[in-house]
């Protein structure tokens, strides 16, 4: 039976041929929608590497006249917002999770090999017990590496196993080479499993987390980390800029719960992906139509095919099933053909980590699963429509 269905098949070929391109061309519109969800689900599964639930993030907004690393109003800052009752802790650093902000420079190894882009943020001692976080090796930076030799740094797993595969990476070395200044040297000394600065939906990174210290170097922190006490209400804001203005009155401060940040860049990450899904939604719907209006109308001219099997003998039921299985078949073929073009984007590797065979292999089932469910539901009718033939009516007609 199969066979003889693949040979029909094969006869109406030029018939089919524009039915299956426009198969092929929603299988890969519904997969590339699928990879883009997968992939942002199973990024949603991974840790970011630090809290956000108790955690508010203060922006300063200098003046014109901008700011300097200056020891002793960092230490201010620091007092006067642990005064607040609703204060557990308070760090710095370059700029806060949960933003747009990236800053990533090239490192080498010592000798110059083994050149990496790498994302970093500057925090202060205070930065990982302010963030909840957690070591799987080494130990955090803090006073006891004040007059070290080359800049203490956190990096990330990744990181680690790129650089020192097989090695311990604590007390290991690196650089950040310079044009026409002498190198900065950094030693590893904690390792976590992961940090993603921009939540749930970045893709992992080599990242660092090297120390900034007040009062040392020329950069100074533009971000303050707090952590509150559970519970602590939205209006706490008013409280916080408050005591801001008390220290700096000429600055500007933007203090948000990092919850809030969180569900804005969230918001922001998947808008692209809404957008696709609606616009996939409408093609969808659109070749649904095609589908049905050339299943229609090749079912009416095999009428007489139809009529000449009913009086042989078929039964309505072996008439209905042929319409929906050639129509499987043909959808089948040609999702065979899109896959082996698929195929190449994770053997190539183009897309990096964001098409990985798990993403290919589930986005492959799910898209076969909606275009046979497609192809089945459009082929419901006109299969009805041929089995309800009777042998009289489909051999007188004209």
């Amino acid at each position: 039976m199969l066979r003889h269905l693949l040979k029909l098949i094969w006869k109406r070929k030029g018939r089919n041929m524009m039915l299956s391109l426009e198969i092929l061309l929603a299988f890969v519109l519904v997969f590339a929608i699928a990879a883009f969800g997968l992939r942002y689900w199973q990024l949603y599964q991974l840790p970011v590497g630090h809290n956000w639930r108790t955690q508010w993030a203060i922006a300063i907004l200098p003046s014109s006249t901008g700011t300097t690393n200056d020891a002793a109003l960092y230490d201010n800052i620091k007092r006067s917002l642990l005064e607040l009752p609703e204060v557990e802790s308070v760090a710095f650093s370059s700029f806060s999770t949960y933003t747009l902000t990236r800053w990533n420079e090239d490192y080498t190894l010592p000798d110059g090999s083994a050149k990496l882009t790498v994302d970093g943020m500057a925090v202060s001692d205070d930065f990982f017990a302010t963030m909840d976080m957690r070591l799987v090796a080494g130990r955090f930076f803090s006073r006891i590496d004040d007059g070290a030799d080359a800049v203490p740094v956190v990096i990330n797993r990744k990181l680690a196993d790129k650089w020192f595969p097989g090695k311990d990476a604590i007390g290991q070395l690196y650089q950040l080479p310079r044009d026409k200044e002498a190198p900065v040297r950094y030693r590893v000394v904690g390792v976590v499993e992961q940090f993603r600065s921009q939540g749930e939906y970045m893709d992992p990174v080599y990242f660092m987390l090297p120390r900034w210290v007040p009062g040392v170097g020329k950069e100074p922190a533009y971000e303050i980390m707090l952590k509150v006490k559970p519970g602590t209400p939205r209006v706490f804001e008013a409280k916080l800029n408050a005591r801001m203005k008390q220290i700096h009155s000429d600055w500007t401060y933007l203090a948000e719960p990092l919850a809030d940040a969180r569900d804005s860049i969230m918001r922001m990450q998947t808008l692209p992906l809404v957008i696709l899904s609606v616009i996939a939604a409408f093609l969808l719907v659109m070749v649904a139509f095609g589908l049905f209006g050339v299943l229609w109308q090749n079912t009416t001219q095999r009428i007489p095919e139809i009529g000449l099997r009913r009086a042989l003998g078929a039964d309505a039921g072996s008439i209905y099933r042929q319409i929906a299985t050639e129509q499987i078949l043909l959808s089948s073929g040609a999702m065979l053909v899109a896959l082996v073009l698929l195929v190449q984007l994770p053997l190539t590797g183009v897309f990096g980590d964001s098409l990985n065979w798990s993403v290919f292999t589930a986005a492959v089932a799910l898209s076969a699963g909606v275009i046979y469910l497609l192809s089945l539901l459009c082929s419901l009718y006109p299969g009805w429509r041929a089995a309800r033939l009777s042998p009289t009516q489909a051999l007188h007609y004209e």
